[in-house]
């Protein structure tokens, strides 16, 4: 198998398994938070088989037109999961928390990454690389199995940064401009939610989130691995 076709499998399998986790905790936290649309919709599940079925184009289609275009490299694509609207409306702050639930999933597997990492320099199986990159933020310390293990766990630890960041921003129709209600009176959350109804909203903050998601990654990546390797002074 090609270097490159490997890389993009690897890539692919992290995105859905990543994207599965964020869409099921979702689903969970709207379904213990008393809409159960989602879990109604048989969506309260780590098996990725009903989140590819609801949104086959943003989790086949577009992944694998992402590999095939960036010559075998990163992937990308999306999932959604269903609420209902009206509950939402009159229960903002618990939608909010719901929102929430998505890129604490995935904070919680960059967190997943970053313990195995340190376990395994623990073990002696991992070494801090002298350059960092998307797919190599820990090293084998030695060629073979390892060296596979090692790619896997940088890339779910990269994946699930690149997804924690942008659903954060606070743009529709993104996970971050549900967020934004916890902090808004109901006068301004009434407003807020008017403008994100609007048709033009959520292709605005697509826009606008694309050119600021650069912006951001790189200062939070060298953050990242910075708190992950104590001193290195990755910059």
């Amino acid at each position: 198998m090609p270097v490159e076709l490997g890389l993009g499998l690897v890539w692919y399998a992290v995105f859905v398994i990543s994207t599965t986790f964020h869409e099921a905790a979702h689903a969970l936290a709207a379904w213990r938070l008393g809409d159960p649309t989602a879990r109604n919709a048989g969506l309260v599940t780590l098996d990725p088989v009903p989140h590819m079925q609801r949104s086959p184009i943003g989790m086949i289609v577009v992944p694998i037109i992402a590999f095939l275009t960036s010559g075998g490299g990163w992937t990308l694509g999306w999932a959604s999961t269903p609420y209902d609207p009206y509950w939402a409306s009159a229960n903002r702050r618990k939608a909010a928390w719901m929102a929430l639930a998505g890129p604490g999933a995935n904070l919680s597997l960059v967190l997943l990454a970053a313990a195995l990492i340190r376990g395994g320099m623990l073990l002696g199986l991992f070494a801090a690389p002298l350059e960092c990159t998307w797919t190599q933020i820990t090293a084998a310390q030695s060629p073979g199995l390892m060296s596979s293990v090692a790619v896997v766990i940088s890339v779910l630890f990269s994946l699930n940064l690149i997804l924690l960041v942008f659903n954060l921003l606070p743009l529709p129709p993104l996970d971050g401009s549900e967020i934004i209600m916890l902090f808004l009176g109901d006068r301004a959350a009434d407003r807020y939610r008017e403008f994100m109804a609007q048709p033009t909203a959520g292709l605005i903050g697509l826009v606008v989130a694309w050119n600021v998601i650069d912006i951001l990654l790189g200062p939070i990546r060298v953050l990242a691995l910075n708190l992950l390797y104590p001193g290195a002074g990755y910059g």
